[in-house]
């Protein structure tokens, strides 16, 4: 028999033949094994009988040395034969090796570690090589997992010494390949012989079927692939499999991602479509299924559209399958998020990346025009780590940079950018300046200069240029307290003068109701007016670092703000003296600027338009869907009352 060294086996022959037999007998006399009758404790040994009676026909010799291998392997795993069922296998299978040595003699070359050797790269050339553009992926996945066993023999009959490198190479290209069909979570949609149970339920069944929709899509076209061991002919046209592997083909996704939201995809599916089992078996989702889960998935890139008021890239024109239009949108979306690491935490720069990939997907499908260039676009194949080199890895880059400055947390929150400071550049429409493909010298990638030490930046004469915050700052001090709390202070410091006059005039709360006291208490509308005033300033003070980083409308937002409330810190005291009768002191002295008013319920009116902002803000609060509606809105008026309403956020 052949074994590792290429002699025969010491293996011991006294195995005694019971009458139980675990295999089939075809011819009378000829054994075959069948794998999945093996013993369960001696499962390993199966795929490597299966793929013994896979190659049979090609090549007996080779079949032999397989079952061979097997036997080895079983004899190892219980020596004495004491598991259920293992001395009747081990003795059939013995029996079986006696005659095939007998019988099977090499057909490439003279000896078995020169005929396994030729006969894996032959089989590797004529099924692998070019396999992966011919084959569907269940045959490549078991074609695969062929040449994996072969080489586990291979490695046991010939020397690690006499293994030729052409071998080795093709080796490695198998179980880079063979990554890519066996890994899997929960679905194992390219398994190999007996499918799993959840594999026949009807809606993964009706979901991996929408995926694997590829009709009237354009095939890429495999511009040159150079490899170690072969060559693919230019213009090549490289089938995909489903919709992911050609959003794969088209921007250059990992393989390991693009396994790993296939299954997602088609889980959400399944979990959404929701008839009942006991129907009869179906291939098809149920109507709205798709279009349920593209709402899930597109609720925060449709609201940043709206925000940023930009037109969606979801776009379905008529005559084209709007069901496979929304499974290439969604599983954009999950490709991109799959791969996107860090940039994960960064959620509005992720609605940024599939705006402009979604745009370009749509170039491809339906004006056949680079979205840049205008050109005729060419769907050339890139390799699987483009989109992480193009697209994620210079953001990544940024983030890194910044998080160095941080000095393990010892630095102060001011001096360095967080994932919120570098998503909030995404809120606004200077991220449409990076353009697309990225354009590494815009202002976002201006990167924090390192930090050197202390006699290096005075030989420099400074720290250099860092790019500032970009709004908030966590500073510790009273005001910043105040300011983040202004409403609840201003709440309770006007609580507290009414409380006070009411005290000062009456005694009781019923004193509230007394005209001269209820005029008292309306002084707490001047009150709030200077607050309102240190607010203002407040944040124009607070921001006042961040001011490098903010667009005009929003400096000018602070300022007109500031005026506005210096105005009704003025008016209403002015207006308040109006309202008093023989008035004395200071109320006699702002009583002068306004002689000429005549009317003394001046400050009633003053009061009502002073609250209108406030009114409509918590109108706003109480009717969420009015606020959303009004976001959504193009009309100036609207525009205009939103931005004046947006919160400010403090900042140094």
């Amino acid at each position: 028999m052949a074994s590792t060294s290429g002699t025969k086996s010491d293996l011991p022959r006294s195995l005694s033949r019971a009458s139980t037999m675990m295999v089939d007998l075809r011819d009378g006399d000829a054994p075959v094994i069948d794998s999945e009758v093996v013993p369960s404790s001696l499962a390993s040994i199966a795929p490597i009988l299966r793929v013994a009676n896979e190659i049979q026909d090609d090549n007996p010799r080779v079949a032999y040395l397989c079952r061979f291998h097997a036997f080895e392997k079983a004899h190892k795993m219980d020596p004495t034969s004491s598991g259920r069922g293992v001395r009747q296998f081990k003795t059939y299978l013995l029996h079986r090796l006696e005659k095939e040595e007998s019988e099977t003699e090499p057909r490439l070359a003279r000896t078995d570690p020169r005929e396994i050797q030729l006969y894996y790269q032959k089989f590797y050339e004529e099924n692998i090589r070019d396999g992966q553009y011919t084959k569907k992926p269940e045959v490549m996945a078991k074609i695969l997992q062929i040449a994996s066993v072969l080489y586990d023999v291979l490695k046991t009959v010939v020397p690690s010494s006499r293994v030729e490198e052409e071998t080795q190479k093709y080796a490695k290209d198998v179980e880079k390949k063979r990554e890519q069909y066996e890994h899997y979570n929960i679905l194992p949609l390219y398994s190999v012989g007996l499918k799993p149970a959840i594999m026949e339920l009807p809606e993964i069944k009706a979901a991996f079927n929408a995926v694997r929709n590829v009709d009237n899509l354009p095939m890429p076209r495999i511009s040159s692939i150079h490899g170690a061991n072969h060559d693919v002919p230019t213009g090549k046209i490289k089938p995909v499999n489903d919709i992911l592997e050609w959003l794969s083909s088209l921007f250059g996704f990992q393989k390991g991602n693009v396994a790993n939201q296939r299954e997602h995809l088609i889980l959400l599916l399944a979990n959404i479509d929701t008839r009942k089992r006991s129907l009869e078996d179906y291939t098809e989702l149920n109507t709205g299924t798709i279009q349920q889960l593209l709402n899930k998935t597109f609720k925060n890139y449709l609201s940043w559209c709206h925000y940023l008021r930009v037109e969606s890239n979801l776009r379905f024109p008529g005559g084209f399958d709007k069901p496979q239009l929304e499974l290439i949108y969604i599983g954009l979306y999950l490709l991109i998020w799959g791969e996107a690491s860090n940039i994960r935490f960064m959620p509005e720069c992720i609605c940024y990346i599939f705006h402009n990939m979604a745009y370009e997907v749509f170039g491809v499908l339906f004006r056949n025009l680079h979205p840049v260039s205008g050109e005729s676009y060419e769907t050339a194949a890139p390799d699987d780590e483009a989109f992480l080199r193009n697209v994620i890895h210079p953001i990544y880059q940024v983030v890194r940079k910044e998080a160095r400055r941080n000095k393990s947390g010892k630095a102060s929150h001011s001096r360095w950018r967080n994932y919120d400071d570098l998503n909030e550049y995404f809120w606004s429409n200077r991220c449409l300046r990076i353009k697309w493909p990225m354009d590494l010298k815009a202002d976002f990638f201006i990167h924090s200069d390192e930090v050197l030490p202390a006699n290096e930046r005075s030989n420099q004469g400074g720290s250099g240029r860092r790019k500032p915050k970009t709004n908030f700052v966590e500073v510790r001090t009273f005001w910043h307290l105040y300011r983040s709390f202004d409403r609840m202070w201003i709440f309770f410091i006007l609580a507290f003068q009414a409380m006070l006059i009411i005290a000062w005039n009456s005694g009781s709360i019923a004193g509230f109701f007394d005209p001269d006291v209820f005029r008292s208490v309306l002084s707490i509308f001047i009150t709030s007016a200077v607050l309102n005033l240190l607010r203002a300033i407040l944040d124009i003070v607070l921001n006042l670092y961040a001011w490098r980083s903010l667009k005009f409308t929003q400096i000018m937002r602070y300022l007109l703000k500031f005026a506005v409330a210096a105005a009704w810190a003025v008016a209403m005291p002015i207006a308040y003296s109006k309202s008093v009768q023989n008035p004395t002191g200071l109320i006699r002295f702002f009583s002068s600027w306004a002689s000429d008013f005549q009317n003394q319920s001046l400050y009633n009116y003053a009061v009502a338009i002073y609250l209108l902002p406030n009114i409509l803000s918590a109108l706003l609060f109480v009717l969420p869907p009015l606020r959303r509606t009004m976001e959504k809105s193009n009309f100036r008026i609207i525009t205009l009352l939103l931005w004046w309403a947006q919160a400010s956020i403090v900042s140094t």
